[in-house]
């Protein structure tokens, strides 16, 4: 394998959650998963308003039709008890994995007093952390330690090659968990950007190269070096599950909050909805003034489209997360098979 070759099927190309390349990348990035939606769905129904505005003064709506004001009026009621009446059947789906029998409950405790047992064993630690974010951090400092561990034991190999291979790959890991590491150090779990630092480390791609280094070059390596690629396979694993859970634990809350604020957004948007029903109600025309009436009539449809702008926002976080995630291991979608970086062989093997 020459030198290049090992250059380019080390590099991981994951989820790059925390990549930034331009302003327009940053962005997109921040509007996606980082910015809080609640912000979001304010922004969204603000550029609403400013946008029924700016359409009235350039003449391409008018407000003075009593009729189509009212229909409009009729659907935005229909449609905002039909987004309420969504959100409700969503809880109630979120609530329905929560039920659990005596006999269900005792065996998933057990389930997850194993796997702690398992985290503290490979972390070397008496007992793992309760909190997530400590969880997370104590596995990202056990799969530093292997990586160090297993570039230790290959510097005794007489191919140098394969040294640097490994070299090159342990490297790329320690870069790569002190990041994830100064994230989770400043985060606490329910925020997203301990969850994005977890998923933005790529664990699979790491995973992946690892086994394809031990089954490769296994008669090479020497027994220090084997038991140090097996631990690091073990911890990878043991992280990728950690994540897996936190990050359906994190999607739950998230909905379930989507679910909270839409109710709470649900019942202001109905009544400003009839309200602009109301305006438009008198035989006369409009009860308020036509000066003031485009202002009036485009907040209370900003108000009426906020619960769709909760939506828009909690949906574009959860959808972008999931996607990016869509696997488990080293089973990844997301790679092209023509790529180099997939290929983790010599020139010579097979």
């Amino acid at each position: 394998m020459g030198s290049s070759e090992t250059d380019e099927t080390l590099e991981s190309h994951g989820t790059e959650m925390g990549k930034r390349t331009d302003s327009v990348t940053r962005l997109r990035e921040w509007v996606l998963v980082e910015g809080d939606r609640l912000f979001i769905a304010m922004l969204i129904s603000a550029a609403v308003f400013v946008l029924f505005l700016s359409l009235n003064e350039i003449g391409v709506i008018a407000f003075t039709n009593d009729a189509s004001i009212t229909r409009v009026a009729s659907g935005m009621i229909a449609g905002t008890f039909s987004l309420v009446t969504l959100v409700v059947s969503i809880n109630q789906l979120i609530l329905s994995q929560e039920f659990a029998s005596a006999g269900g409950a005792r065996d998933q405790l057990e389930g997850v007093m194993e796997f702690r047992s398992n985290v503290a064993e490979a972390a070397s630690v008496p007992a793992s952390p309760a909190s997530p974010s400590r969880l997370l951090e104590v596995l990202i400092e056990a799969i530093n330690d292997h990586a160090t561990a297993l570039d230790d034991a290959t510097d005794s190999l007489g191919d140098s090659e394969i040294r640097a291979l490994i070299g090159k790959y342990t490297n790329g890991i320690e870069e790569s968990t002190e990041q994830v590491d100064d994230t989770l150090e400043h985060t606490t779990f329910g925020t997203f950007q301990a969850v994005s630092a977890a998923i933005a480390y790529d664990a699979a791609w790491q995973l992946y190269v690892a086994r394809q280094l031990r089954e490769r070059y296994a008669d090479s390596l020497s027994d220090e070096a084997t038991a140090a690629i097996d631990e690091l396979i073990e911890t990878l694993e043991l992280f990728i599950t950690t994540r897996e859970h936190f990050k359906t634990t994190y999607l739950q809350r998230e909905l379930t909050r989507f679910s909270q604020l839409t109710i709470y957004c649900g019942l202001p948007a109905i009544l400003s909805a009839m309200l602009v029903g109301f305006i438009y109600a008198d035989f006369t025309g409009p009860t308020i003034s036509v000066v003031y009436l485009p202002y009036i009539v485009s907040a209370l449809v900003g108000i009426v489209v906020s619960p769709l702008a909760l939506l828009v926002s909690y949906i574009l976080r959860t959808a972008t997360v999931t996607r990016r995630t869509s696997s488990i291991g080293p089973m990844l979608p997301q790679k092209d098979p023509d790529a180099g970086p997939f290929d983790v062989t010599d020139d010579d093997g097979d």
